[in-house]
C-alpha cells in the first residue's frame, strides 16, 4: 500500500470559517451555539442551533454558482478551495484526472425541497425551478467542487448520516493506496438546520431543550446532558500520495495511517448497547495502521451529547483501549460547534490532524457535573497543551454506520 498524507485543510464552521480560525476558537473554547436566526423557532420545543452567520462566497463562488447552489455545496466548495489553496497544488503542473473529490452529506437540502414543496402547493407545478433536482442531490457536493477546481479524478459521495464525512475521508484514502488517484480531496458537509430537519429531530426527542442557555446546551459526557446541537458547515482535506508531496516540495501536516467502518446491524437510530460496532470500528483502524491503542495519544470523539451515544462511545473506547482508556484524553468538538451531521467526520478529521500539528487537545466545555457511565478524561473546560503523535477520531451514525479515521505524525 502506498503512505498517505495530508498537504492542506479547509474549514468551514460555526466557530470559525477557515481551519486557522476555527482551531483558535475551539482551543479558546468558543462556542457557536445560539438562537435560531435562519426561521421562527419558537414554536420548536428546541429552538437552539450552531449556525454559520455571514457566509461570504464572493471568495468561492461566482454570483451565478452561487444561485444555482444550495448552502451545503456552497460549504463544500468554499472548504474544499481553502484546503486545495492551502495545499499549494497547481492545477497546470499535475494530471487532473489523478485528482478526485469525495465528499459525504447526510441529508443534502432539506431547505430548498421545503421552498418548492410550497410552491407546488400555493403556486403549481409550473413554478418549480429547473434547478431544482441538481440543486438538492447529496453527489452535487463533490460534482460542483470538481467543476469549481477542474478535477477529474475519481468523484463520489458518501450518504451514511452521522459517519458520511468520516467515511468520505477514509474512502478517499483507500483510492489514494491503491493508486487511482495521486490527490483526494475529501471530507463532509451539511446545511439542515430548517423548520423540517428540527421538527423531525425534536419529534425523535434528540434536540437539546436548554433554550435559555444556547452556548451551555451541548455538553458531552456530562451528567445533565439533554441531546445534541444541530451544526453547520464543511470539513475538507487534501489526501496526497507520499512520493507525489515530497516531489512538489509539499508540506505535510500529518500522515493518515489508518481507517475502519463497521455496522451495528441493530436499531435505526440507537446505537449497539454493548458498543460492539465502534469499538470494532476502532480496532480495525488500529489494526489498518498496524499500531496498539497505547500509540494513540488523542481521541476526538463523536460526543453527540445525547445519552446513548455518550455512555456507549465510552464503553466501546474501554473495551479497544483496556488499560490505556483512562489515560487517554478524549474530547468532543461537538461542545462548541454543535453535531454537523454529515459535516462532523470530515470537520473532526481537519480537527484531529491539528492536533498532531500543534500539539494541543481542544476541550470538551460544559463539562461540570460527571457521569458515573462516563468516566474517563474528557479534556474538560480547557485545552491541553502537550505532544500528540497519533489521533483517532470516531463517527457513528443512524443506521449502525461506524467509521473511524487514524492519523499520525509524519515520520519520513
Amino acid at each position: 500500500m502506498r503512505r498517505v498524507v495530508v498537504t492542506g485543510l479547509g474549514a468551514v464552521t460555526p466557530v470559525g470559517q477557515d481551519a486557522p480560525t476555527m482551531w483558535k476558537n475551539l482551543l479558546a473554547g468558543v462556542s457557536g451555539a445560539g438562537r435560531i436566526r435562519s426561521f421562527d423557532a419558537s414554536g420548536f420545543a428546541s429552538q437552539i442551533a450552531a449556525e454559520i452567520h455571514d457566509f461570504d462566497p464572493a471568495p468561492y463562488l461566482s454570483p451565478k454558482e452561487f444561485k444555482r447552489t444550495e448552502r451545503f455545496v456552497q460549504f463544500a466548495v468554499a472548504a474544499a478551495k481553502q484546503a486545495f489553496a492551502d495545499a499549494g497544488l497547481d492545477l497546470a503542473r499535475e494530471d487532473p484526472f489523478r485528482i478526485g473529490v469525495l465528499i459525504g452529506s447526510g441529508m443534502g437540502s432539506l431547505g430548498l425541497i421545503e421552498q418548492q414543496h410550497e410552491f407546488l402547493k400555493t403556486k403549481g407545478p409550473g413554478k418549480i425551478s429547473p434547478f431544482m433536482i441538481p440543486m438538492i442531490i447529496v453527489n452535487m457536493a463533490p460534482g460542483q467542487v470538481a467543476i469549481s477546481l477542474g478535477v477529474k479524478g475519481p468523484n463520489s459521495c458518501t450518504a451514511t448520516a452521522c459517519a458520511s464525512g468520516a467515511h468520505g475521508v477514509g474512502e478517499a484514502f483507500r483510492i489514494v493506496q491503491y493508486g487511482d488517484a495521486e490527490v483526494m480531496l475529501a471530507g463532509g458537509t451539511e446545511s439542515c438546520i430548517t423548520p423540517l430537519s428540527i421538527a423531525g429531530f425534536c419529534s425523535l426527542m434528540a434536540l437539546s431543550r436548554r433554550n435559555e442557555a444556547p452556548t451551555k446546551a451541548s455538553r458531552p459526557f456530562d451528567k445533565g446532558r439533554d441531546g445534541f446541537v444541530m451544526g453547520e458547515g464543511a470539513g475538507v482535506m487534501v489526501l496526497e500520495e507520499l512520493e507525489h508531496a515530497r516531489k512538489r516540495g509539499a508540506r505535510i501536516y500529518a500522515e493518515m495511517a489508518g481507517y475502519g467502518r463497521t455496522g451495528d446491524a441493530y436499531h435505526m437510530t440507537a446505537p449497539d448497547p454493548d458498543g460492539a460496532g465502534a469499538a470494532q470500528a476502532m480496532a480495525n483502524a488500529l489494526n489498518d495502521a498496524k499500531m496498539n491503542p497505547e500509540q494513540v495519544s488523542y481521541i476526538n470523539a463523536h460526543g453527540t451529547s445525547t445519552d446513548l451515544n455518550d455512555k456507549i462511545e465510552t464503553l466501546a473506547i474501554k473495551r479497544i483501549f483496556r488499560d490505556h482508556a483512562v489515560r487517554v484524553p478524549i474530547s468532543s468538538t461537538k461542545s462548541m460547534m454543535g453535531h454537523l451531521i454529515g459535516a462532523a467526520g470530515g470537520v473532526e478529521a481537519v480537527i484531529s490532524v491539528l492536533a498532531i500539528h500543534h500539539h494541543a487537545i481542544p476541550p470538551t466545555i460544559n463539562y461540570d457535573v460527571p457521569d458515573p457511565a462516563c468516566d474517563l478524561d474528557y479534556v474538560p473546560n480547557h485545552a491541553r497543551q502537550l505532544p500528540v503523535d497519533a489521533a483517532l477520531s470516531n463517527s457513528l451514525g443512524f443506521g449502525g454506520h461506524n467509521a473511524t479515521v487514524l492519523f499520525r505524525a509524519f515520520r519520513r
